[in-house]
């Protein structure tokens, strides 16, 4: 591999792209990225490329002209308008609500007659993709605008179909059954569509509304489709924020992380202070465990997302803050940098002022867990104090209560504690039962996969090897065919990575060695599935393997990591050269 910068790794095969004069280099292994902006160089002359990093601003992606990409959402309103509406409405497509929801409300207060500023209000005020569920407020204020909308009579039936399709979601404010709001949504974005399927923000809309439906069962066939639809639309304006975001969500599907590679290395750069469209493409980059490119990507979204406030009166941390930082825990903890991780951890839980919302509670909860957890420090696991910060509602917060009790779980086991271990699994339970209740059935696989794991380390503890390695087995099955939230960087440990080391406890190294090498599959670059099969390949006798292993766990470690474990692979590839 040659580094030309720090903010460029070359190494091959090499992959190209461009649009409107923005040419991405993409080169894989464990991925890089350059992104250009040439303004010399068209779509017609893009293969011939001048690779430069000298300045910043070429590095960071600067596009002077669009800073959010560009779309045309023609409106019947007044033409002093026009130019605003458009620009909001490419705020919601790159999921900035807060800001979207300010630029709609001004619109409606310089133009009170135009209806489909209130459909932009309502339309803010609910969160496709997202982990958050609309209050009781939001709902009843969602319902009054699109009423309101309706009241002012869009002369034309594009503005009628938006309307409808977001009166759709509201229908009912005081009614509580998210999914059939979202299901109605899509309903109704389907029939707009049917009606005008030339239209590119109905197009948008539609793909969002079916990725937002998909369930674990027909999640791949909703990204093939929904990746259809935003191709029409992104074929015909390679700038469209929403076709570039939704395919990246499209594409945040196993199997489908490595199409569209370009456009997702493009996204964050048509719009390079947003938060969002920052960070999106890092959920790409985490699934090909290229935890350079997460980190570089989450550095710039925390930081922009400091620049935008949330709440009624801006008073709190938008919560694109703590998701940035999530992942990059997540990235240095892969690359062996503990400080690193420990310093966004630190940072995060003393940041005053965070919205408090699902996501936020997810990563306070989850961030604490994997720290833990990926240093393998199970005292240090078991003893995080669920339900913290106090004065979040942790009742709406089921999954991310559980996230700290299967730490708080397993690190019980691991230990050797089977009482504190099987407090553990009730509280799970009690959480997975209130989610199936809910209706929230992606959360519940998620929380039974937590359940499953704890149960069957507490079984290993107390000596039922049959029965551990059935309920570890069952956790790895499901989690398997339980897609992957938008609000992760993926599972808190990896319920195939945990059915290996129960087999290299067992002694079963051939066993978990197979484990790990589907864990890898699934999740590229792990730093403890790469060293746990460099250690089973190692206790079979199989030098070549082991090698292969621990030279790629070398080469996803940070420079300077004080993982014993590196020191572990430097001796094992000195004798096996």
């Amino acid at each position: 591999m040659w580094r030309l910068s720090k903010h460029i790794h070359v190494v091959s095969p090499l992959r190209v792209g461009c649009y409107n004069g923005w040419v991405t280099i993409r080169v894989d292994a464990y991925l890089a990225r350059i992104i250009i902006s040439m303004r010399s160089i068209t779509l017609s002359t893009c293969g011939l490329l001048l690779l430069c990093a000298t300045s910043s601003r070429i590095a960071q992606g600067q596009h002077s002209e669009h800073d959010l990409g560009v779309i045309v959402f023609p409106v019947t309103c007044d033409a002093s308008v026009q130019a605003a509406f458009s620009r909001a409405v490419t705020l919601l497509h790159h999921m900035t609500y807060p800001q979207a929801r300010e630029a709609f409300e001004r619109i409606e207060a310089a133009e009170p007659t135009c209806a489909m500023a209130h459909w932009g209000i309502a339309m803010t005020l609910f969160q496709p993709l997202w982990p958050t569920r609309p209050n009781a407020t939001a709902l009843q204020k969602g319902w009054e605008a699109v009423q309101h909308a309706r009241s002012l009579a869009p002369p034309t039936e594009r503005e009628q179909q938006f309307i409808a399709s977001a009166e759709a979601f509201f229908l009912e404010p005081a009614g509580t059954d998210y999914w059939l709001r979202i299901r109605r949504w899509e309903k109704a974005m389907e029939q707009a569509y049917a009606s005008l399927p030339d239209d590119p923000e109905i197009t948008a809309f539609y793909a969002l509304a079916h990725l937002a439906t998909s369930t674990p069962a027909d999640i791949r066939a909703h990204a093939d489709r929904a990746a259809e639809l935003l191709m029409q639309v992104y074929t015909s304006n390679p700038g469209h924020p929403g076709a570039m975001h939704y395919l990246v969500h499209a594409n945040d599907v196993q199997g489908r992380e490595k199409e569209l590679l370009e456009i997702t290395d493009t996204y964050a750069a048509i719009a390079p202070r947003n938060p969002h469209a920052l960070h999106m493409p890092t959920h790409i980059y985490t699934r090909l465990g290229d935890w350079d490119a997460v980190i570089e990507g989450n550095i710039r979204a925390a930081e922009a997302a400091l620049e935008h406030p949330a709440g009624e009166r801006g008073e709190f941390v938008w919560d694109e803050f703590p998701h940035a930082i999530e992942y990059l825990v997540y990235a240095h903890l892969q690359q062996g940098a503990d400080q690193a991780a420990a310093e966004q951890l630190k940072r995060l839980h003393a940041m005053p002022g965070l919205e408090p919302t699902f996501k936020t509670a997810f990563h306070l909860a989850s961030t604490q867990a994997r720290y833990a957890l990926e240093r393998r420090q199970w005292s240090e696991a078991a003893g995080i104090t669920p339900r913290q910060p106090e004065h979040l509602d942790w009742d709406r917060f089921a999954w991310p209560e559980a996230i700290v009790w299967f730490a708080r779980g397993l690190g019980a086991a691991r230990g050797g504690d089977v009482v504190g271990a099987r407090a553990a699994v009730e509280r799970i339970g009690a959480l997975e039962a209130t989610t199936r209740a809910a209706g929230e059935e992606l959360f519940a696989r998620h929380i039974q996969t937590a359940r499953l794991a704890v149960s069957a380390w507490i079984e290993h503890v107390e000596g039922n090897t049959a029965a551990a390695v059935r309920l570890m087995q069952e956790a790895a099955d499901l989690e398997s065919t339980t897609p992957k939230h938008a609000v992760t960087p993926g599972p808190t440990l990896p319920a195939i990575e945990l059915l290996g080391d129960l087999f290299m406890e067992l002694e079963q190294p051939e066993e978990a060695l197979a484990s790990y090498r589907r864990s890898l599959e699934r999740y590229p670059g792990r730093f403890n599935s790469l060293l746990s099969a460099a250690r089973s390949a190692a206790t079979l006798g199989d030098a070549a393997a082991a090698r292969d292993y621990y030279q790629q766990l070398v080469h996803v470690a940070v420079e300077g990591s004080k993982r014993p474990a590196l020191l572990e692979a430097a001796a094992y590839l000195d004798k096996h050269p």
